[in-house]
């Protein structure tokens, strides 16, 4: 099936109410039907509902549709973007490991690599997006992933998926990428030979900032990366906490399967089943409104490109874009409602997105109304001048997440305050 169809109808066979819209199972726990019932779900010999830390039914549906729409086998959903990156990174790497990450990221993701990571003993090398050449370079016996956003925030630097993909697979190291901006309907990273891919659900998923919640997905061809690899052992080896089960000989899938049982069982990210239920309806109409969004930001981007205060915007689908070539070869369909532009100073950046009207001051993206942030006084203004200057955010930096407004209404806001 196509896109469009998964979004609505994937992952959810009714139940005994054969109900339209998939029901919330607003539960903690599930009854068993006597004691070996139960034994035998917690000895993994039969497959059902334990507790909601671990599976729901409402949660098992839009995991299996955002695993569907991304081209992959299994998915495992979260409380946030955060933790689904977190238990991503943790489920591959451990104290005296490395891990080799795009320098331009999201800025609550940088400080999880910079800072949090360290108190884990795992290191963080960076790389520039723009020359992934610098990857291989990093790379030593225990590096154990490769992390990049597909359409970084807020710079928008489109990455070379592909040739990331392979230096991965080359070294036999699993590949992670943030697809939050780009989403499943424009880019499907999966289908170029990442290994797991995560999402701020809070974003484009869920379309009107209704609910927190992150989901990472995996391809089928991982498992073959892991078998024998000797830097996974943790795949290999007999789990002493949960039977001495070994996670390469289950059946698919396999990263989100040790996740769920080893990082979601002791760490408890779990995600609500209503917030669940929240974003299967935002997936119904992803499609459609991640079309419009893409038209919005283009119209906006074209206007401000022309703007004689403008230094600069960042948008792939610009003909003078430095990404314009991989935008032809990654996004076929728009390059989703995030734009970025600079002004000349700090002070005038603050300025512009104080006097705007139609746009709100929001840490958020993905939302139908549009959305106007100055990173380096917020999202990233934890950030020292080094780490923003390698993340591509210049104090006069202006992030846009682009609504469904009517596009001409934006470009006449911010008309009158550029």
């Amino acid at each position: 099936m196509r896109k469009e169809t998964l979004a609505i109808h994937s992952g959810y066979k009714r139940d005994g109410e054969n109900t339209m819209a998939v029901p919330i199972y607003q539960t903690t726990a599930y009854q068993f039907k006597d004691s070996q019932y139960a034994a035998d779900l917690f000895e993994l010999k039969e497959l059902g509902n334990i507790y909601t830390r671990l599976m729901n039914p409402t949660t098992d549906v839009f995991e299996k549709r955002m695993a569907e729409l991304e081209g992959g086998v299994g998915g495992l959903a979260t409380s946030s973007g955060m933790a689904a990156i977190t238990y991503s990174i943790l489920n591959l790497a451990e104290v005296g490991d490395n891990i080799i990450a795009s320098s331009k990221l999201y800025g609550g993701t940088v400080t999880l690599f910079t800072h949090t990571l360290k108190r884990f003993g795992i290191e963080v090398r960076f790389f520039d997006l723009n020359n992934p050449e610098e990857i291989e370079n990093l790379i030593d016996a225990d590096t154990k992933a490769i992390f990049f956003e597909t359409l970084s925030n807020p710079s928008i630097d489109l990455a070379d998926v592909e040739a990331i993909a392979k230096i991965g697979e080359k070294h036999g190291i699993v590949t992670v990428t943030d697809n939050t901006v780009a989403t499943p309907i424009l880019l499907q990273p999966i289908k170029f030979g990442v290994d797991v891919v995560v999402h701020s659900a809070s974003k484009y998923a869920t379309g009107q900032g209704l609910a927190i919640g992150g989901i990472v997905v995996e391809r089928a061809e991982l498992v073959e990366k892991l078998r024998g690899n000797r830097r996974y052992k943790q795949f290999n080896e007999p789990d002493t906490s949960y039977h001495g089960l070994v996670y390469v000989d289950v059946p698919l899938p396999v990263f989100t399967l040790r996740m769920r049982l080893s990082l979601l069982r002791d760490m408890g990210a779990s995600l609500s089943p209503f917030n669940s239920w929240i974003f299967i309806q935002g997936l119904e109409t992803l499609p459609l409104r991640i079309k419009q969004h893409s038209q919005n930001a283009l119209q906006v981007a074209k206007f401000l490109e022309s703007h004689p205060k403008v230094k600069s915007v960042n948008y792939p689908l610009l003909d003078g874009d430095r990404d314009r070539e991989l935008a032809e070869k990654y996004l076929k369909d728009g390059a989703s409602g995030l734009l970025s532009f600079e002004v000349e100073s700090f002070e005038e950046a603050k300025r512009v997105v104080d006097s705007v009207k139609l746009f709100t001051i929001v840490a958020n993206i993905g939302d139908s109304k549009s959305i106007i942030t100055h990173p380096a006084s917020t999202t990233h203004q934890q950030l020292s001048e080094e780490e923003l200057e390698k993340a591509g955010v210049g104090k006069g930096l202006i992030r846009l997440s682009i609504g469904l407004e009517n596009a001409e209404d934006l470009i006449d806001d911010l008309r009158e305050v550029i």
